[in-house]
């Protein structure tokens, strides 16, 4: 069956109400659309001008313009044209497993065409695993706590009750979407899934937003901002737990840099503790921190290198939303953006994230050819749209509702 044949070409006027399924109270708006195919994306936060949801936001606009009626299942949402939602109440004290059940019990009861969880839940005809696998992130989480905090991880509650849906959610979906092949690898490694049930499909950057005219556009005009140098070589590091992102090994090796240069620290982080880092190590006048940044396409554009020695990404938005604005990229072989970097070409991906001289060797490398390795890295990144990436997903969901309706 043709997907032309699941769409209706016409929509009613949008009403709202309110009302219960299997206990849980629904705040819906939804569409008088009557037998459109009807798809739900389940996340427990929908905010359109996020990153995670900014793809989702265009996959459900392109699904609506072709006819689909969508809904969203989640915790609480900015209203969006033309999107049907439905509020899933949490349990603050369990909040993991609460959201999991209440999903269920709407599925069951709404029963769409296709359900989509960018969640870690259960009852999802596809669950995206954009934040890889919790599993591994606790292994290599472990490698830099002290042995107390590792033994925490088996008894806390709230790991436990991760771990648990983490599994059953990857033996019980028949889809699974992997943002990296090191997602797809880690899934299998750690719960014998069958390779056949995942697929990979890469994260999309906005072209429109993240590209190298920003460089004429904002560059030299924040460069005067923060009092930085025209000539001066300039690091950007962005991301949000400055620990797990690696800013303490960038700090370490621009300790060990004795050229010019200087770091932009931009995201979400305990500041005070790492301006105390910066001056232990003696690189406080180096490092400008800018805490969170509405508009990181700026600092992209002012910076020469992106360098994000993350312990673990699934794969970092971040770092393909520099390649695409005309950055080399430096980062490690546990971020999945790792798979469209080539060192010494667009970037360069370190073995140990730890290894701070490894990463002040790649640093000083870098810095004389990355004017040409950001062009590399651009058309690298040109491959890489978040409309290429909604279309590729949007043929999955095809795929797996043919398969049904075959049955």
């Amino acid at each position: 069956m043709t997907r032309g044949g699941f769409l209706f070409l016409s929509f009613l006027r949008r009403q709202e109400s309110s009302f219960f399924v299997n206990g849980v109270n629904c705040i819906v708006n939804k569409h008088n659309i009557g037998l459109t195919m009807k798809i739900a994306f389940i996340r427990k936060r929908f905010d359109p001008f996020g990153g995670a949801e900014n793809y989702l936001q265009t996959l459900c606009s392109r699904l609506i313009s072709e006819g689909y009626d969508i809904s969203v299942l989640t915790k609480d949402w900015q209203q969006t044209e033309g999107v049907s939602f439905y509020k899933v109440p949490t349990n603050p004290l369990c909040s993991t497993m609460s959201f999991n059940r209440n999903v269920k019990k709407l599925i069951e009861t709404l029963k769409f065409d296709c359900t989509v969880s960018f969640e870690r839940t259960t009852h999802q005809d596809i669950y995206r695993a954009g934040d890889g696998c919790h599993s591994t992130w606790l292994r290599l989480r472990a490698i830099i706590e002290n042995p107390l905090r590792r033994f925490s991880f088996k008894i806390n509650p709230n790991h436990r009750a991760i771990l648990k849906i983490e599994k059953e959610c990857f033996e019980k979906t028949p889809v699974i979407v992997a943002n990296s092949m090191i997602v797809k690898q880690n899934i299998i490694a750690d719960y014998g899934i069958s390779a056949e049930k995942i697929r990979v499909l890469y994260n999309g950057v906005d072209l429109k937003r993240f590209n190298t005219d920003n460089r004429i556009t904002y560059r030299a005009a924040l460069r005067q901002e923060l009092g930085v140098p025209e000539d001066m070589p300039l690091l950007v590091f962005a991301g949000s737990g400055y620990e797990r992102k690696g800013l303490p090994t960038l700090l370490r090796a621009v300790s060990m840099i004795n050229d010019d240069l200087m770091v932009l620290a931009a995201g979400k982080g305990d500041i005070a503790k790492y301006k105390r880092l910066s001056k232990t190590l003696g690189v406080m006048e180096r490092v400008l921190f800018l805490g969170p940044v509405k508009n990181i396409e700026r600092v992209y554009a002012a910076g020469d290198i992106f360098v994000l020695p993350t312990l673990y990404d699934p794969f970092s938005n971040a770092s393909l939303e520099a390649m695409a604005a005309a950055l080399p990229v430096i980062t490690t072989m546990t971020n999945g953006v790792s798979e469209l970097i080539e060192t010494g070409v667009n970037g360069a991906v370190l073995d140990d994230p730890l290894n701070a001289e490894a990463l002040a060797y790649s640093i000083k490398a870098i810095i004389p050819k990355a004017d040409r390795m950001g062009k590399n890295a651009s058309i690298k990144a040109g491959d890489f749209g978040i409309e290429r990436a909604a279309s590729e997903f949007i043929s999955l969901i095809d795929e797996f509702v043919r398969g049904k309706s075959n049955e």
